[in-house]
């Protein structure tokens, strides 16, 4: 269980502040929204009730983590103070939580629904949400606003002020939701002046699954299906993440196979994504013969999956305690010939895209993200590492076969396109060696320990995280000892990226967002649960 601390409403901003300056936190982890229900007369003070947030905190610097929770009984009009203005990542998840919880974050510039439409009635999340009341179904679209909303809080109470998203003269288009640059259905309106992007407001939510809500109706063994759905070119890892999360709960502890064999999965499914990364970033730029020689590759690595998992791209593999079958007898043999293949075959990928002097002019020095914003954002994986951001969870907080094994955490100091590219070049490199280290050494043992027919998690609050395929994966859970989450959140790698983009492209061409987003790398269903 979590070490938690709790502040009230009134003194989050300045604690905060002061746990930003004083303790180095300047990594705002997660940003989970909450509704604890309603007080009890019998209740502490020091329990929990009403409407809040988790915050998960950590210093990029000494590595302490922090865990902060606030909340207010105000149902009706419930108002927490904005920590945007102290962490940039905090952007969009206060937003998710007004969306889903109906709570304003005062101070927050852009107070609008991130997922929903903005005439949905109800927030669906809240525990007490009632569907046939509020009676969001409707048939026609929202209007299109080009205002937002922005509360502050006043000596005499608060005021609420409009925000001119886009001037009546400024030239707005859309790319999306259906284009093939966004990497799936995903909106951005982009201010231009001539070729120069001046803004871009991010619309999501037009795949969004209700996936959070779902898994307070699911049991345990059940959840684990959803994770495959989110970031599908992480879909071991994200399950990973989620079993590991339930076994810390539950004090259940994997055989060495069990740990090997994830560990092993979750680097191939590393290349296997690093790969796609590579190859749908060569089709935007205009590059198709590469984006041939990657799908060409990655075809071995979904073929050692289906064989042993009987999925290519849904993979369904790992299981609460264990995995769901045994490698299958070619497993290893396999792997152990794709290994020279690939270092092999990587080099082909240089000389055919890489080295081109029109692919590096497109890329270096071109949507450049400084260390620090990486940080204030949130922005995990190879994004960070680009940036000078050692933050592999893999090294910050070891799991599976991770601290048994000899492997370089890649980081990059220039921050721009083509650093991104080359982080993901690198590790595919990497992670061959991770699982040539393993793969002639996989322990003996059981694949799955015996657990109960009914799982249920004991009382509390746990979070685990993987290094997914493009960032930091983590799972929030909050237990009442049920066999069902009362609380399941997914701190998904792809939110924070897109929340960087409006930042990185300001003063670019057009043409630049396309190498922008592409690099960046994230997946869109990930984002829009």
């Amino acid at each position: 269980m979590e070490n938690i601390i709790y502040i009230k409403p009134q003194d989050l901003h300045g604690e905060m502040s002061r746990l930003r300056k004083e303790k180095q936190m300047d990594f705002l982890e997660s940003l989970t929204g909450m509704d604890w229900g309603l007080p009890d007369e019998k209740d502490a003070e020091d329990v929990v009730r009403g409407l809040g947030v988790v915050y998960h905190l950590e210093s990029s610097v000494t590595g302490e983590r922090m865990v902060i929770k606030t909340s207010t009984t105000d149902r009706e009009h419930p108002e927490l103070p904005s920590v945007c203005d102290i962490w940039k990542g905090a952007n969009f998840p206060e937003r998710e939580v007004y969306d889903f919880f109906g709570i304003v974050f005062t101070g927050h510039p852009d107070m609008r629904r991130l997922f929903l439409r903005n005439d949905w009635v109800g927030y669906p999340l809240r525990k007490d949400n009632d569907p046939a009341k509020d009676n969001p179904l409707r048939m026609t679209n929202e209007d299109t606003v080009d205002t937002t909303m922005e509360v502050d809080e006043t000596q005499n109470g608060e005021t609420e002020k409009e925000n001119v998203l886009f001037a009546k003269d400024e030239y707005v288009v859309n790319i999306g939701p259906q284009h093939p640059a966004t990497h799936g259905v995903l909106r951005f309106r982009v201010s231009l002046e001539g070729e120069s992007i001046k803004k871009i407001d991010i619309n999501c939510g037009y795949i969004h699954r209700g996936i959070e809500k779902m898994n307070e109706r699911l049991t345990y063994p059940q959840t684990l299906a959803l994770t495959d759905r989110l970031d599908y070119l992480g879909a071991m890892q994200n399950r990973h993440a989620l079993c590991l999360c339930i076994e810390k709960a539950m004090g259940v502890e994997v055989s060495d196979r069990v740990k090997c064999i994830r560990t092993i999965m979750d680097e191939l499914q590393r290349i296997d994504s690093h790969i796609l990364f590579f190859s749908c970033l060569c089709q935007d730029l205009g590059a198709t013969t590469a984006f041939l020689y990657g799908f060409r590759d990655r075809e071995k690595i979904l073929d050692i999956f289906e064989e042993t998992c009987g999925g290519r791209l849904i993979l369904n593999y790992n299981t609460i305690g264990g995995v769901q079958a045994d490698i299958h007898p070619n497993f290893v043999r396999r792997v152990k010939e794709f290994i020279p293949y690939m270092r092999k075959n990587i080099h082909e990928y240089f000389d055919v895209f890489i080295n081109n002097v029109i692919a590096q002019n497109r890329l270096k020095g071109v949507g450049v993200l400084s260390r620090e914003d990486a940080i204030s954002y949130g922005a995990t994986g190879g994004t960070g590492r680009a940036s000078g951001w050692a933050c592999d969870v893999r090294k910050r907080m070891p799991y599976g076969m991770y601290d048994k094994v000899d492997f370089k955490e890649i980081v990059y100091t220039e921050g721009d396109c083509f650093a991104r590219l080359m982080v993901r070049m690198d590790e595919i490199l990497e992670s061959l060696k991770i699982i040539e280290q393993l793969i002639d050494n996989i322990p003996e043992g059981s694949y799955q320990e015996k657990m109960k027919p009914i799982i249920r998690v004991p009382e509390g609050s746990y979070y685990a995280a993987v290094e997914g395929s493009r960032g930091e994966f983590g799972v929030y859970l909050e237990s009442k000892g049920d066999k069902m989450p009362y609380r399941l959140h997914y701190r998904v790698t792809g939110l924070p990226l897109v929340g960087t983009i409006d930042e990185l492209c300001r003063g670019a061409k057009i043409a630049d967002l396309i190498a922008i987003g592409g690099t960046l790398d994230y997946v869109v269903p990930d984002i829009d649960r």
